[in-house]
């Protein structure tokens, strides 16, 4: 069972997250801070008391805009130690989701918390410590298992399961706990951002936590190509090919992409079967 600290500046977020963390079944213990000063004062004497202390931290759900060093900051602190507990980060922003991974995060949990999203950053982050079994199966009851170093893992599964396409012709984004449905055909491109990727509409953007690779293979057939290792484009929404000094560019609407060389002759040629086609 997970030993958890969540860390928010606004006090009635924070008991919000402690009271969804309390009932859980797999949380055994749930401690807040409210801010971040009292933050690493918490974690320093976890990490002093060892993993399998009884100070210890599995698991820091943390937000990352406070007053004072951000939850980023904490994160790259923790990085530097050879057993750092976990990190979930929970927060209102979803623009510092390649940041966080980047720092190794567990999950990324977008504000306001909806309980079955808590629950499913608890499931990973127990995943991960090897925890996510009944408590009589360990050693011995009630005893913590040690930690194992964080990784992120091999193959991120989606925020939104890929399977809420919607007749196939829709894909479900997230947006502040409020899951919408945008059609396949609006999007333009996709850019991979981290263990995220990007969808780029004439309207805006959505953020989904699906691999770049997945949409490649699962929109191939609706003319999704991949030009680049961060792009994905739909072949009917390139307005240029551009060519300069052997570099290769394609503009979508307002954007303008890089094609890598190892994607170019055959983008060209998909162009030119599709213009004479």
């Amino acid at each position: 069972m997970l030993r958890v600290l969540a860390v928010d500046d606004e006090k009635p977020l924070l008991e919000e997250l402690l009271y969804l963390l309390r009932s859980d079944a797999r949380v055994r213990s749930a401690e807040g801070a409210s801010d971040a000063t009292e933050a690493l004062r918490r974690i320093t004497r976890a990490l002093e008391s060892g993993p399998d202390g009884a100070d210890g931290i599995d698991v820091v759900f943390l937000d990352i805009h406070m007053a004072g060093l951000t939850g980023l900051d904490i994160a790259r602190l923790l990085a530097g130690f050879a057993r750092p507990p976990l990190i979930v980060f929970v927060t209102a922003h979803e623009g510092f989701a390649v940041q966080a991974f980047d720092l190794k995060a567990v999950d990324y949990v977008l504000k306001p918390v909806r309980p079955e999203r808590l629950a499913e950053a608890v499931r990973r982050a127990c995943a991960q410590l090897g925890r996510d079994r009944p408590a009589a199966s360990g050693p011995e009851a009630g005893e913590p298992l040690p930690a194992v170093p964080l990784q992120r893992p091999s193959v991120p599964e989606p925020a939104v399961p890929a399977s809420a396409e919607r007749g196939a012709d829709q894909i479900a984004v997230e947006l502040g706990g409020v899951t919408r449905f945008v059609a396949i055909s609006d999007i333009a491109h996709v850019e991979a951002q981290g263990d995220y990727a990007r969808l780029h509409t004439d309207e805006g953007s959505h953020l989904v936590r699906i691999p770049l690779s997945t949409l490649e293979e699962r929109w191939a057939a609706r003319g999704f190509v991949r030009i680049h290792r961060r792009h994905l484009v739909a072949l009917a929404r390139i307005d240029e090919l551009r060519l300069d000094a052997g570099a290769t560019s394609v503009r979508v609407g307002s954007a303008e992409l890089q094609v890598s060389r190892r994607h170019a002759r055959q983008l060209r040629d998909l162009l030119m079967r599709q213009a004479t086609g």
